[in-house]
């Protein structure tokens, strides 16, 4: 089983993916991670050079590869904030994973996000605004993509972690 874990840019998935793999004894895969030592440049120079497209791109294939090549049972896959507004993305992680949102308040986002800013192009301009405004167009495809949502809202990472792995025992 691959479970992957969606959400917006700061609500967790990297430290959550992290702690779940080690409580599920599986391998981990950060997407972004993935794209960054594929391409050899991080994503804010990919975004500047090359532009988002071109980024989202990259990021189905290597979202093919983690899924498709996959040679263990087992994996916990954290996606990019974006990766499921692509819609052949949407569909491998809804057919070929058990996807889980991780649902943070605009808040909880800008208290994670504050000092990151410079390091996530899609988070140019004011803070509050732009997750505002990738909110309202992002969070009904979380949702439709998801198998699971989870309220990440004054929660540890490792009580997070917990949550998702005493439900990944029924799923």
């Amino acid at each position: 089983m691959i479970i992957s874990l969606t959400g917006f840019m700061g609500c967790g998935k990297s430290s959550v993916g992290r702690e779940l793999s080690r409580l599920l004894c599986c391998p981990f895969m950060d997407l972004d991670s993935v794209i960054e030592e594929r391409e050899g440049r991080k994503i804010p120079e990919i975004f500047a050079t090359e532009g988002e497209a071109a980024f989202r791109r990259m990021e189905a294939e290597a979202l093919r590869k983690c899924i498709y090549g996959q040679a263990s049972d087992k994996l916990v896959v954290a996606l990019g904030g974006g990766t499921v507004m692509t819609e052949e993305c949407a569909k491998i992680v809804h057919e070929k994973t058990v996807c889980i949102y991780l649902r943070a308040s605009v808040e909880t986002l800008m208290d994670h996000l504050a000092g990151e800013v410079d390091n996530r192009p899609m988070l140019a301009g004011n803070l509050r605004t732009r997750i505002e405004e990738l909110m309202s167009i992002r969070s009904a495809t979380y949702e439709k993509t998801a198998h699971i949502m989870i309220d990440t809202d004054g929660k540890t990472i490792e009580e997070i972690a917990r949550e998702i792995s005493i439900k990944e025992l029924f799923i």
